[in-house]
């Protein structure tokens, strides 16, 4: 993206977001726009931490934890306590996510596995009406 200035609507526009999701990341102070009075601008930064917000809200990580991560975002003298918070996070969440991914695979097999007997219950009821 370019070093542009973003309306909220453009904003909500580029990252399918709404205006009151942008307000309520604002007030948590995950994202800091400039004002024009009542308007609020979105700047190159603003639009990286959005941005950085949706993927770790999509990882499943909290608002709390997202906090973290963007106050060390762009630190070029992170602190090796702080990095090392943040990476046990990361692989905690990756961990559940995992997990989660595993008893997925599992529900999805079980129901295929239902749907295939239902089809073939199914075919044979056709079939005995049929005779």
């Amino acid at each position: 993206m370019t070093d542009k200035i973003m309306s909220i609507r453009e904003m909500c526009e580029s990252f399918n977001v709404t205006p009151r999701t942008l307000r309520f990341y604002e007030s948590r102070g995950l994202i800091g726009p400039m004002r024009a009075g009542q308007k609020r601008l979105f700047s190159r930064r603003d639009r990286a931490r959005l941005a950085l917000i949706l993927r770790g809200k999509r990882f499943g990580f909290s608002l709390d934890d997202i906090g973290d991560f963007l106050s060390m975002h762009g630190m070029e003298d992170e602190g090796a306590a702080q990095l090392d918070h943040i990476l046990n996070l990361a692989r905690a969440r990756l961990r559940v996510m995992e997990a989660q991914h595993a008893e997925l695979g599992e529900a999805i097999t079980e129901l295929r596995l239902q749907i295939a007997r239902g089809e073939a219950r199914r075919e044979r009821h056709r079939r005995d009406a049929a005779s």
